[in-house]
């Protein structure tokens, strides 16, 4: 079975290091996944005032959230937190009240930096958000990336056999947490309502 992941990119900038860690990591997960990047970067800025009529970008970006079977979070760390271009998108998917996209979707988050905590505090704020959002999580094997431009090439070709073995593993272990969450999202799973009660 394939399961279809879409990926969010936490960065904007053209020459992101984490939309290379991006590549990188599509290149070297299990045939099971099929990846589509869900774009962030054309949506605007989130208000309650858009929750009766969003505009166009909000609603595609909604809808590639629920048509994937799980969600990769692939994401710079700003100022010890969460790029305000992620949260945005985040909020976004969330909302209006009632419609949270990210519900139940098994989710992955990795980041690269140049310094040597790469991504830790960012994970922690996001794993927060998500734990909110009834997104389960993948938490181990936890994955915080000090980039080494040496290591990587700009299509996603990893140099360093290291490297390359851990992203693997990492993508491995995220295969297998989908389908664990999947299987466990089944109809009929403890907190679906009984079917007899709807009758």
């Amino acid at each position: 079975m394939t399961y279809q992941i879409g990926y969010l990119v936490g960065s904007l900038a053209k020459g992101s290091i984490n939309r290379t860690l991006s590549k990188a990591l599509v290149r070297l997960a299990p045939e099971d996944l099929e990846f589509t990047e869900i774009p962030i970067g054309n949506l605007p800025l989130y208000s309650w005032d858009y929750d009766d009529d969003f505009p166009p970008e909000a609603r595609a970006f909604k809808e590639g959230v629920e048509a994937s079977d799980g969600i990769l979070f692939v994401s710079p760390e700003y100022n010890r937190s969460i790029p305000g271009a992620l949260k945005n998108a985040i909020d976004w998917g969330s909302r209006p009240w009632g419609s949270n996209s990210f519900a139940r979707k098994p989710t992955g988050i990795i980041g690269a930096s140049v310094g040597g905590i790469g991504t830790a505090v960012m994970q922690s704020s996001m794993r927060a958000v998500l734990s909110f959002l009834d997104a389960p999580q993948l938490n181990a094997p936890e994955a915080y990336i000090q980039f080494d431009p040496e290591a990587f090439g700009d299509d996603g070709e990893v140099r360093n056999e290291g490297t390359a073995n851990f992203l693997r593993h990492y993508m491995d272990e995220y295969c297998a947490f989908v389908q664990r969450v999947l299987a466990a999202n089944a109809p009929g799973h403890i907190g679906d309502r009984d079917p007899a009660s709807a009758k």
